[in-house]
Formats: C-alpha cells, sequence, structure tokens
C-alpha cells in the first residue's frame, strides 16, 4: 500500500505523482507532497490525499503506525560497497592534492553499499526497526509504486525547513563517537559549510535577514555525536521551490567548497550515482507555507538494476579537508554506516 510516515504527520491516498521541475512547480502551488530528490538532481513529489497527524516521537519503544506492519527478514550481510578501502584511499588522497593545488577546499566523498533483496521484502518493516533501533528527528517512510519511490532514512540531518515564510537549514558536519573525540577538523569544516549554506540561501532570502543562529552544536544520536550549527532568513516575496532548489541543491553539508568545485570532483571520483542518498527527503504543504526536508543521509532505497535483479542501497560518506587522514575517513564512513547496517543484517538489536 502507497504511504508516507514521517516523525509527526503520515499520509495515504496517492492522487496525483510528479516528476522533475513539473514536481518543484507543484509543490509550490497546492496540496500535500511527499518529496524524494536525488543527489543527482531529479525530483519526485507525491501527492496525498489524507494526512493524519501523529505524536511527535524519536525516542525508542514502540511505534505506532496507521496501517499493518511487517516483519523485516535480516538480511545476509553479503554487502557490496562502490569504493572498497584502497579506492576511497585513492580517492581521499586525490581531493588533498587538489585542496593543495587550490581547486577546491572540502569535498565530501561517498560510497553506495549495496545487498540483493528479495522481490517481496518489505521496507515497512526496515522502517520500524529503524524507528526503534535509531530514532531520528527526520525519519521518513515514502512508498509509492507509482513513481518508482521505495524509501526509508532515519536522517538527522535537516536541509531546508520553511514555517511562516522563515527558511531554516541545519547542516551537520563533524563526527566522533563522543564529543571530546571531536578534531579541529571537524569544528573547521562545519564553520566552511556554514558560510556556503549561508551564501546559498541567499539568493532566495531578503536582503540583511541571514543569520548564524547557532554554531557548531553538539548533537548526540545514536552511537555517535555530531556538529550541528543553524542558518536562517526570511525568504523574499513570490519565491518558489524551483528558486530555492536553484539556489541550495544539492545540499552543501554533503557536496563541499566551492560547491562547484566540489560537484566536479565528485562526478569524477564515485563511480555510481548516490540517488536518494545525499539528496532531500521529507514533505511539503502548499497549502499552508510549510515544509521540512532532510538531507537523505542514514538512509536506504530499494531500487532494479538493469537486469531486473533488486537492491537495496545504504550511503556512507566524509568530508574531505586538507587535514583529513585518510584511514581516518574510511573508519568515519564505517562507524556512519555501522549501526544502520548492523540493524538491517539482523547483528544490532533495537
Amino acid at each position: 500500500m502507497d504511504h508516507a510516515r514521517f516523525a509527526d504527520r503520515a499520509a495515504r491516498g496517492v492522487i496525483d505523482v510528479r516528476h522533475g521541475p513539473d514536481a518543484l512547480d507543484a509543490i509550490t502551488r497546492e496540496g500535500f507532497w511527499a518529496v524524494v530528490a536525488t543527489f543527482e538532481g531529479a525530483v519526485t513529489a507525491v501527492r496525498f490525499a489524507e494526512v493524519t497527524p501523529l505524536a511527535y516521537a524519536v525516542g525508542p519503544g514502540p511505534v505506532d503506525v496507521p496501517w499493518p506492519a511487517v516483519d523485516w527478514v535480516p538480511l545476509d550481510r553479503h554487502w557490496r560497497t562502490s569504493l572498497d578501502r584502497t579506492a576511497y584511499l585513492l580517492a581521499v588522497e586525490e581531493v588533498r592534492e587538489r585542496i593543495a593545488a587550490g581547486t577546491v577546499y572540502q569535498v565530501n566523498v561517498c560510497r553506495v553499499l549495496s545487498h540483493e533483496l528479495s522481490a517481496d521484502a518489505d521496507l515497512d518493516g526496515l522502517d520500524v526497526l529503524l524507528r526503534q533501533g535509531n530514532p531520528a528527528p527526520h525519519a521518513a517512510r515514502i512508498r509509492c509504486e507509482a513513481a518508482g519511490v521505495d524509501v526509508v532514512s532515519a536522517s538527522p540531518e535537516l536541509f531546508l525547513s520553511r514555517r511562516a515564510g522563515r527558511l531554516v537549514t541545519r547542516p551537520i558536519k563533524g563526527t566522533a563517537t563522543t564529543a571530546p573525540e571531536m578534531l579541529p577538523k571537524d569544528h573547521a569544516e562545519n564553520v566552511m559549510i556554514v558560510d556556503l549554506m549561508r551564501n546559498d540561501i541567499s539568493g532566495v532570502c531578503e536582503p540583511g535577514t541571514v543569520s548564524v543562529d547557532e554554531l557548531c552544536a553538539v548533537e548526540t544520536h545514536p552511537g555517535l555525536v555530531h556538529l550541528v550549527s543553524t542558518v536562517s532568513g526570511r525568504l523574499r516575496s513570490g519565491i518558489g521551490w524551483t528558486d530555492v532548489f536553484a539556489a541550495a541543491y544539492p545540499p552543501g553539508s554533503v557536496s563541499g567548497a566551492p560547491k562547484s568545485s566540489a560537484l566536479r570532483a565528485i562526478r569524477d571520483l564515485e563511480p555510481m550515482p548516490r540517488g536518494p542518498y545525499c539528496g532531500a527527503i521529507g514533505w511539503v504543504d502548499a497549502d499552508h507555507g510549510e515544509a521540512d526536508l532532510a538531507v537523505g543521509i542514514r538512509t536506504f532505497w530499494a531500487e532494479h538494476d538493469d537486469d531486473g535483479g533488486r537492491w537495496l542501497r545504504f550511503g556512507t560518506g566524509a568530508g574531505i579537508t586538507w587535514h583529513s587522514d585518510p584511514a581516518g575517513e574510511w573508519a568515519e564512513t564505517e562507524l556512519k554506516a555501522a549501526r544502520l547496517i548492523g540493524l538491517a543484517a539482523g547483528t544490532v538489536t533495537p
């Protein structure tokens, strides 16, 4: 059954599906839409007829879903990675060489993990498992067969929120197992991306209204801690989602700086598309002028390959700066993936 579920609301009854520029136009005009945008910029929006408020809860415990839950069969742990350890270390060194040459300051280098998935495997069960075992403030489950969308996200990161004409972004840069283990590099990464995001949203906000409301706050999540900053501004009159995406997409925290040079490096170094990973996942309520779009990290999605095989994908990555240690960055990708992959594989219990 097609449906969508977020931290504080659920939706069902698909009445429209839009893709590409038409999707961005539609979510500006009217209706409640679940949105999935790939990192590469392909936007899909699914309009739902019925929206049900839910008690906002991100803590462990029973998950109350407005439709029958299904079980999740643990995977057999045979995961493939788009970049193995050797290739990832070489990619980090290549980024450092580009930084030394002055073409870029920071690049997020990612890899995609893949596991074969049976035709009848239902990601609803994985969604319940993640909500119990890895609660996240921007958790999302979006399923729509007609749209080709089958996504489960446990994202901790807000890409863009809109309330009362104000646009807010909360980039995450800096990851460790505990706050004392944060390195100076982590703080430098965060500040660099805050500057990028200030510039991005300034293009669609009233002059003088963009501010950094919080810088490098420590935020705790299951198994790790992050540095999180908050940037906000007041949207200019008449700004639609096409304008916002043109100014701020893809998210700076998972791209790099300068963004154009970082995206060039990503195209050169990553062997497969990221898809929904590092894209945008969430909802837009055009009728009330509200929205919550998360950065698509800590995200699983199901898709078919060219041979008809069905795969479960999961992405993980790290921000690379001149001070990066290649082995340490590989370890960070493992840290970010460990708990969620463990839940999916049955080696970590909720």
